[in-house]
C-alpha cells in the first residue's frame, strides 16, 4: 500500500507533461503495451507460465477492457481538463461505486464500518466539488471523465473478484495491460498524425517512467491487494493516493491546496484509517 500510494500519487502530476507532444491515445497505448510486455517478459524469465486457462480468459479480458481502458483514457483526459489532484480524487471515488454496485447488483450488504468509510471518502469528494465548482463548470467533461474512470475501475475490480483467476499475478496483470492496450493502440493509429515525429527526450523519459513504474509496478501492487481484500476495502486502501496527487500537483503545477482541499484529504485519510484498523484487528484475531 505504501508503494502504491507513492507511485500512483506522484503519477498524476506527470500526465499533463506526458501529453504535451503526443496524444492521450498514443501516450496510453505506449504505456499499456510497454508495461504489459515488460511484465510478461519478466514472468517468462522467471520461468512462470504465460498460459491462462480458457475458462478464465473471458473474465480477464472483460476486466481489462472495463477497468484499464476506461480508467486510462478517462483519468488522463480528466487530469488535462481539470487540476490533476482534483482528477485523482474523482477517479478514486471507486470505493463508493464498488460498494453501491456490490450492494444493489450483487446483493452484498456492506458492513457499517465500510459504509462509514465510504461516507467519509464521499465527504472528501464533496469538499473538492465545492472548492473546484468554477473549474468543473468551465470543464464539465473533465469532471464526468474523472467519475467515469472511478466507475470503470470499480466494475473491473468486481469482475475480477467474482471470477477466480488462478494464474500468477504478474501474468494476469501483464495480459490485462496488453489486452487493454490493443483497442487504445487502434484508436491512436486512427486518430493520430500520419507524419513521422520524434518527441523530446524529456517526454520520452516521462512516458518511460510512467510505463515502467506506475503502470507495471503499480498495477502488480494493486492486483496483489485485490487478491487479498474485498473489492470495497481494496479500493479504500488506495484512498491516500489522491492525497499525494494533490500535494504533488500543488508543488509541480501550482494547483490549489486550500482549506477545502486539506479537509478533503483529512476525510480520505480518516476513511482509510477506519478500514485499516478493522483489518488489523481481524488479522490479530485470526
Amino acid at each position: 500500500m505504501l508503494i502504491l500510494t507513492v507511485v500512483w500519487g506522484t503519477n498524476w502530476a506527470l500526465f499533463p507533461l506526458a501529453v504535451r507532444e503526443v496524444s492521450v491515445w498514443t501516450f496510453r497505448a505506449v504505456c499499456l503495451l510497454g508495461s504489459g510486455t515488460l511484465l510478461l517478459a519478466i514472468a517468462r524469465i522467471k520461468g512462470i507460465s504465460l498460459h491462462v486457462p480458457s475458462h478464465q480468459r473471458l473474465s480477464l479480458g472483460t476486466a481489462a477492457l472495463v477497468y484499464l481502458v476506461v480508467w486510462n483514457v478517462g483519468s488522463t483526459y480528466a487530469a488535462i481538463l481539470i487540476p490533476s489532484g482534483q482528477a485523482a480524487i474523482l477517479g478514486f471515488t471507486m470505493p463508493l461505486w464498488a460498494t453501491l454496485i456490490s450492494w444493489l447488483v450483487l446483493g452484498e450488504k456492506p458492513s457499517r464500518r465500510v459504509v462509514a468509510s465510504v461516507v467519509l471518502a464521499s465527504a472528501g469528494v464533496a469538499f473538492l466539488v465545492i472548492a473546484a465548482r468554477h473549474t468543473y463548470a468551465s470543464a464539465p467533461l473533465g469532471f464526468f471523465l474523472g467519475l467515469s474512470a472511478g466507475i470503470g475501475w470499480a466494475c473491473g475490480t468486481l469482475i475480477l473478484k467474482r471470477a477466480t483467476i488462478s494464474v500468477h499475478v504478474i501474468v494476469s496483470t501483464g495480459w490485462q495491460l496488453v489486452i487493454a492496450g490493443v483497442p487504445i493502440s487502434i484508436a491512436a493509429l486512427a486518430l493520430g498524425s500520419r507524419e513521422p515525429f520524434l518527441p523530446s527526450l524529456a517526454t520520452v523519459m516521462i512516458i518511460g517512467y510512467i510505463t515502467i513504474v506506475p503502470m507495471a509496478l503499480g498495477n502488480i501492487t494493486w492486483f496483489s491487494i485485490v487478491d487479498m481484500m474485498p473489492a470495497t476495502v481494496s479500493g479504500l486502501s488506495a484512498v491516500l493516493v489522491p492525497m499525494v496527487a494533490m500535494v504533488s500537483g500543488a508543488m509541480i503545477h501550482g494547483e490549489p491546496l486550500g482549506p477545502l482541499e486539506i479537509g478533503a484529504m483529512m476525510c480520505c485519510g480518516a476513511s482509510l484509517l477506519l478500514v485499516l484498523l478493522k483489518s488489523k484487528g481481524a488479522a490479530r484475531s485470526a
